[in-house]
């Protein structure tokens, strides 16, 4: 596999020079802020490459971001390299790819979690509050106090749209619960701070919350933590979390980015352009269970979350999606 350097700056992106030009490259991944080993996000796409790689033995580029001007320099230096696709992660280089994308018309790009109206530019977006949904309602069934907590990461559309498709899940189990909402802040820094996420995860235990959402990357780890240390349920989000804190965490909402990865590096340069979207009814998003939360699942929750997600997967259940109507019928923001 190729390595290339994390390194701030130009030292970091002069890796990524060597052989400009260069047909059949194969593909190549660049990471979001964070990087690839976040336990969430990143690392579902992380997974689902090295699955291909594994699958096939051959070998891809990558690119971990460590600051914002890197976005456009990664591209451009994949594209001139002869990659293709070019797969990012993360919403924050939507702008960056529609300027370039028409500068390499015959190179394919794929970007997760955004949408790049572009002719050779694959849009991978998820249903997060249809599986955000499915966690809330175990969520609100789990819950003695019937007061349940949401930490997101930077507050944006996409994170409301966990928080309010968990919110509905939650009303959904216990009509009269109430919901608690923190975000870690507004800048992309909110995605690594730990230290605040565990802040506002005591906060919120002090408010009597005894299940909290974590929705916010690798600042996620820090509300995992501080819910296992104070005994209260937890429930992880984008890769299955369950097993960094065994029966405490009682489901995690995967985001099954590793397949979206996966099947753009599968198809190669011939990977079909337009809009994907991943939701409950294609196995795109979920509930995780598994031997490290089993015993907190019972017969009633997994019968009444089943049944929820197969109401999804066929119509007869809409979940309120907040990015197509920034309101929420069971939250107040």
């Amino acid at each position: 596999m190729t390595k290339l350097s994390t390194f701030l700056g130009a030292s970091a992106l002069a890796l990524l020079a060597g052989g400009a030009m260069a047909q059949d490259a194969g593909p190549a991944v660049i990471f979001d802020l964070g990087g690839k080993f976040d336990k969430s996000f990143n690392e579902s796409a992380f997974n689902g490459a090295q699955r291909w790689a594994e699958e096939t033995g051959e070998s891809y580029a990558e690119f971990e971001l460590t600051a914002e001007p890197q976005r456009e320099q990664a591209i451009r230096r994949f594209a001139e390299q002869g990659h293709s696709p070019i797969i990012m992660v993360g919403f924050m280089s939507a702008t960056p790819l529609n300027e370039i994308a028409p500068d390499y018309p015959e190179t394919k790009f794929v970007i997760v979690d955004a949408v790049v109206e572009q002719p050779n530019v694959r849009s991978v977006v998820f249903n997060e509050h249809e599986g955000s949904y499915l966690v809330g309602l175990m969520a609100g069934m789990a819950s003695e106090s019937g007061t349940v907590g949401f930490v997101g990461g930077m507050d944006i559309p996409l994170i409301r749209k966990f928080g309010c498709g968990y919110a509905q899940g939650v009303k959904a189990a216990n009509p009269d619960a109430t919901i608690v909402t923190n975000f870690t802040g507004t800048t992309p820094a909110a995605w690594n701070d730990p230290a605040r996420a565990s802040e506002l995860t005591l906060a919120q235990i002090s408010q009597g919350v005894d299940v909290v959402y974590a929705a916010a990357g690798g600042s996620g780890l820090g509300v995992l933590q501080t819910a296992a240390d104070n005994d209260i349920l937890s429930i992880g989000v984008d890769s299955n979390q369950n097993y960094l804190h065994p029966g405490e965490v009682l489901t995690s909402m995967v985001k099954r980015v590793d397949n979206a990865v996966h099947e753009a590096m599968t198809a190669g340069a011939e990977v079909e352009v337009g809009v994907q979207v991943m939701g409950v009814g294609n196995e795109g998003v979920g509930y995780a269970l598994d031997e490290h939360n089993q015993p907190l699942v019972t017969e009633e929750i997994k019968a009444a979350v089943d049944q929820a997600a197969a109401q999804i997967a066929s119509g007869e259940l809409t979940v309120h999606d907040y990015m197509t109507d920034e309101s929420c019928p069971a939250l107040t923001f």
